[in-house]
């Protein structure tokens, strides 16, 4: 177990787990999906959620953070009264969703249990094409002689485009009250397991449109696709050219490169580098970082881009090193971290581990209350400080940059990478930030220490980091409570550039870059 940041965009995972065994009526075949989408009784729905609340208001330090107790209060209320009739396994979780959104935090997470993910998976009912949300609207982003690229998609299966976006925020969680991500997420990533979780296994789509440059809606209906067939069509989307661009899943995890002879790029798509300090990887990325830095100096490099677009997130302290040659001033990870509770795991029988995949074993258990209490040694008034050990000051490096920084940022820039914005927005000298309000939060987050429970009926997973962070983020006129981190310039993809498959953002900068040139 270790102390990580972890990531918002956590992958459905299909497990080996046996699934409950069919009733042997050969001429009265099972409804197979029953059998993993078992019906709740509403004692059971009762006992799940009295015992999700207990374990939130024991575990979580941030239930309160972002609403007040009387909210709190309500929506449970609410989420008592639905499950007084019988329902779905699937409708219950939907129930579970609602809940974990409403608290505001980026790192929470919850899914059914793996033989239901592993049945779905399995099932010929995925939407067959690839759909990006590009100026407010689903877009067409798939190449086919059946709908032209770039129609404007207003219905699937009669349900409006608005209703349909709508229905997937709750799946995608926020700091605070941040609302970009569930913008873009409700189109770019929804329409694999969460449209099945929402509105069931469907064997065709019938889909309505209005193609570019028209106001006439059309329709086609076209049969859905096996899991493999639908991932086969998004590796071929339109917009992967410029989309592979930010994807930690396609380039390196760090990277710099020189755009033109005044302008360096370095590339942080993802905080996995390295574990810790005692990661062997560490110090190779800690040269990384100082060779940019050294070579910047010595060109006389005057503009620099960051670009941490579409970073999830990872460990501590990757992320801070790059901030100290950015900066004049000193700057810790926190200026407050804090569990609310002691000795051990609360609710140790519903304790499931640390990963959705694995069960933690005891010896697993065991280290890790050995280091909880190592970060978080003695509860006092309601609050178990972290050890001040593991919160060092960080000073600035040489050779510092002092040229022109800019900052790329988006709806997906989470956890880790998030807080190196706020700290770069706290502290950076002369910055410019561009791009979308980040998911994670610019002044504090739950980010630490994530554990993992199972309800004991529902057998629903839900994950939550314990641990409130207030970040050395100090107050910014322009830094609403509650949001992530607020751009300088927030630029949206365009539906041209879409279109032309341009990188509206980058572009953006390097124009801004060119101007500045002009002038001088």
């Amino acid at each position: 177990m270790k102390k990580v940041l972890f990531l918002l965009l956590l992958m459905h995972q299909g497990w080996v787990q046996s699934a409950a065994n069919s009733l042997k009526q050969p001429k009265q075949p099972v409804d197979s999906m029953s059998v993993y989408n078992q019906q709740l009784h509403p004692k059971e729905m009762k006992k799940d959620l009295e015992v999700f609340l207990d374990i939130r208001k024991k575990t979580n330090s941030g239930l309160y953070r972002y609403r007040t107790q009387k909210q709190i209060d309500s929506i449970y209320k609410w989420a008592f009264r639905e499950v007084r009739k019988p329902m779905s396994t699937l409708d219950f979780y939907k129930i579970i969703l609602q809940l974990t959104d409403f608290e505001g935090s980026c790192h929470n997470y919850t899914e059914p249990q793996a033989s239901l993910v592993r049945y779905f998976n399995q099932q010929r009912g995925f939407f067959p094409f690839a759909l990006k949300y590009i100026e407010g609207n689903m877009v067409f982003n798939s190449k086919t002689d059946k709908i032209p690229l770039g129609s404007r998609v207003t219905s699937i299966n009669g349900i409006t485009d608005k209703k349909l976006m709508q229905s997937f925020y709750k799946y995608l969680t926020a700091d605070g009250f941040s609302q970009t991500q569930k913008l873009s997420g409700s189109v770019n990533g929804s329409y694999g397991l969460r449209y099945l979780y929402e509105y069931g296994i469907n064997d065709k789509f019938t889909i309505g449109f209005i193609p570019p440059g028209t106001t006439e809606q059309q329709t086609v209906t076209v049969p859905a696709v096996s899991l493999e067939e639908r991932k086969a069509n998004l590796t071929l989307r339109h917009s992967a050219p410029v989309d592979s661009i930010i994807d930690y899943n396609v380039q390196p995890k760090y990277s710099f490169k020189m755009v033109n002879p005044s302008t360096g790029l370095l590339n942080l798509r993802i905080f996995s580098m390295a574990s810790g300090t005692d990661d062997p990887a560490f110090p190779i990325y800690v040269a990384f970082i100082d060779s940019v830095f050294r070579s910047l100096s010595d060109n006389n490099i005057p503009n620099l881009i960051l670009d941490i677009r579409g970073n999830p997130g990872g460990s501590d302290p990757t992320y801070e090193q790059p901030m100290m040659y950015l900066t004049d001033s000193t700057f810790k990870e926190n200026t407050l971290a804090y569990t609310i509770f002691d000795n051990g795991i609360p609710y140790e029988k519903y304790f499931w581990g640390i990963s959705t995949a694995v069960k933690m074993d005891s010896a697993d258990k065991a280290d890790g209350k050995r280091m909880l209490k190592d970060y978080f040694p003695a509860l006092r008034n309601g609050k178990n400080l972290q050890n001040v050990k593991y919160n060092p000051v960080y000073h600035p490096k040489q050779p510092g940059f002092k040229g022109k920084l800019y900052l790329l940022i988006d709806e997906n820039v989470a956890s880790a990478a998030s807080h190196l914005a706020s700290l770069v927005k706290a502290y950076a000298r002369n910055v410019t930030i561009v791009g979308v309000e980040t998911v994670g939060g610019y002044y504090s987050h739950n980010g630490h220490m994530s554990l993992i429970y199972e309800l004991p009926h529902s057998k629903l997973k839900t994950k939550f980091s314990t641990v409130f962070v207030e970040q050395d983020a100090p107050v910014k006129s322009d830094q609403p409570i509650g949001r992530g981190i607020i751009p300088d310039d927030t630029v949206w993809p365009t539906f041209s550039d879409f279109m032309q498959n341009r990188d509206t953002q980058m572009e953006y900068v390097l124009k801004l870059i060119a101007e500045k040139n002009e002038i001088f």
